[in-house]
């Protein structure tokens, strides 16, 4: 076992405590995140020698990576999954398999400020005025929980907006009496509210009568020999404390960038190896990211003594470059970078407007002003002889072909040096390999998590999902027409009918949706609530 020592003085320390445990390799990199309800046996059975002597090939690689372990306590297991779902996202470890994708826990979710309120099952948390519950760990128990919860409160499970005589007529929840029908006048609105504020408390932890009468009906259902009555009390009992149990809200956690044991060596064979003159001091990498020609951003990291200098970070979203072009899109990115670095050198300093037109982060903008940076020893480009001529030829526009620059391509780690046909091909063991793969891999880790900010900016930026009947047709078609949300919320019912697929019934419904919308958010600019944040954080 490699470390063994370390990793047997950290196996000591483990607490018999449910919680999350964290396997890194000797660069410092999250390999594997996991959870327990006993951490300290838990861990311990990957390094017990039976299950080295096993036949799972990928237990085997994983223990003989493991060079450190961190590990996260927490109060109960459904703390552990969702702190697990959300280490996992971040650090995308490449031993998990489950939590990879972009999914995400449910969340409840309901205005108040509705004409006639709903409860509704969702996995993006959005500052729209509403009020949210989760997340939750358990999706059936939630499932099954809201379903008791509209029937001891009789409320609509209906997808309407505002349901109407129409739909009260095919309507199972009102036909069952499960429902008091706002919808028909059977009760007032305000009424209803009343409900769904006695609902909201509810889900908020006021259930002790409820756990107490669902215990009572169990037992008596046992009593009377009743066996299958009180299992489906037990489980409902059951489901009812999943969903109303405190949980901590975990939210990302911050990234932590793998380093080296010793980046002076590496940098000082990085310079041998290329035949530099001097160990490189700042290194700044490049890349470009992109999907299907959407979002098309680049980033720029900064690397000084082989440790990662984010107060230099740059971001930048395309001006130029239509479509999906990675050539062109490092042209302009090398291009901004570098232009204005030779603007900055010759002036005292730049204004918040002139970085602003270059650099995309208004946080970065800040940073910029009035702190000039000094020329890299080294640039590198994530890429091959594509994106490499194609920064080189922007640096020998701008008189600045003398600093050196190289391309590492992916797939087999080539290096690519301009005016050289053949790449270079250094032992995968080498540290100045690992210092650009470091370089290389924090550009594109900084490149695809501006990405993804801004398609998900995208996407809580449009509130046309909750409308009922719009699919994504007819919420292109809108917003091909006027261009944002903010836009249709100024359009007349009549400009919204011109568009494919709406009619003037449909189009007075949308124009009264995001009223009733933008009322809410404006009236509850930050109006959020979860069952499972403690008080003293929510506060």
């Amino acid at each position: 076992m490699p470390n063994s020592d370390h990793i047997r003085n950290k196996l000591s320390q483990v607490p018999h405590k449910p919680g999350v445990y964290l396997m890194k390799d000797r660069l410092g990199t999250v390999i594997y995140v996991g959870k327990a309800r006993d951490l300290r046996k838990r861990v311990s059975q990957y390094f017990h020698p039976s299950r080295r002597q096993g036949w799972d090939l990928k237990l085997n690689a994983l223990v003989e990576s493991i060079h450190d372990l961190d590990w996260h306590v927490v109060k109960s297991e459904p703390e552990s999954l969702l702190l697990e779902g959300r280490l996992i996202k971040d650090f995308k470890p490449r031993f998990n398999i489950d939590f990879k994708d972009d999914k995400r826990f449910l969340l409840l979710k309901i205005h108040i400020d509705d004409p006639i309120p709903r409860f509704t099952l969702t996995r993006l948390r959005k500052d729209d005025g509403a009020q949210y519950f989760g997340p939750f760990a358990h999706s059936g128990a939630l499932r099954r929980t809201l379903t008791m919860v509209r029937r001891k409160f009789h409320l609509r499970g209906c997808r309407a907006m505002t349901p109407t005589e129409a739909d009260y007529k095919h309507c199972l929840y009102g036909n069952l009496k499960h429902c008091t029908a706002p919808c028909v006048g059977n009760i007032s609105q305000e009424d209803y509210r009343m409900q769904v504020r006695a609902a909201v408390e509810f889900l908020a932890g006021q259930t002790e009568e409820m756990k107490e009468r669902l215990e009572a009906e169990m037992q008596k259902a046992s009593a009377n020999l009743d066996f299958e009555t009180a299992a489906e009390l037990r489980d409902a009992l059951e489901d009812l404390k999943r969903t109303t149990q405190r949980t901590e809200k975990f939210e990302r956690i911050p990234y932590t960038l793998p380093v080296a044991i010793r980046p002076e060596d590496d940098l000082r064979e990085l310079a041998e190896k290329l035949g530099l003159p001097n160990p490189p001091k700042r290194i700044e990498g490049f890349d470009i990211s992109n999907i299907s020609g959407t979002f098309v951003v680049s980033s720029m990291v900064s690397f000084w003594q082989g440790r990662p200098d984010r107060s230099q970070y740059r971001r930048f979203r395309m001006k130029t470059v239509v479509g999906q072009n990675d050539f062109a899109s490092m042209a302009e990115t090398v291009r901004r970078r570098y232009s204005r670095l030779k603007k900055e050198a010759t002036t005292t300093s730049l204004t918040p407007v002139e970085i602003e037109a270059d650099v995309d982060d208004v946080g970065e903008v800040e940073k910029a002003v009035g702190s000039p940076v000094k020329l890299p020893d080294l640039i590198l480009i994530d890429g091959g002889k594509g994106q490499l001529n194609a920064a080189v030829g922007e640096l020998d526009k701008l008189g600045l072909s003398h600093i050196p620059v190289l391309g590492l391509a992916k797939e087999f780690e080539e290096i690519y040096r301009p005016g050289l046909g053949d790449p270079l091909r250094w032992s995968l063991d080498s540290g100045a390999l690992k210092l650009l793969q470091r370089v290389r891999d924090e550009s594109h880790r900084f490149a695809n998590t501006y990405n993804a900010q801004l398609r998900l900016k995208r996407i809580s930026e449009s509130i046309l999902d909750e409308f009922p009947g719009i699919g994504d047709s007819r919420k292109q078609a809108l917003l091909k027409k006027f261009g944002s949300v903010e836009r249709l919320r100024r359009a007349t019912p009549e400009a919204i009918a011109e568009v494919s697929g709406f009619g003037g019934e449909m189009a007075g419904r949308l124009v009264e949706f995001l009223r009733v919308r933008s009322a809410a958010s404006s009236n509850n600019p930050a109006k959020l609530t979860t069952i499972n944040t403690p008080k003293s954080e929510a506060a």
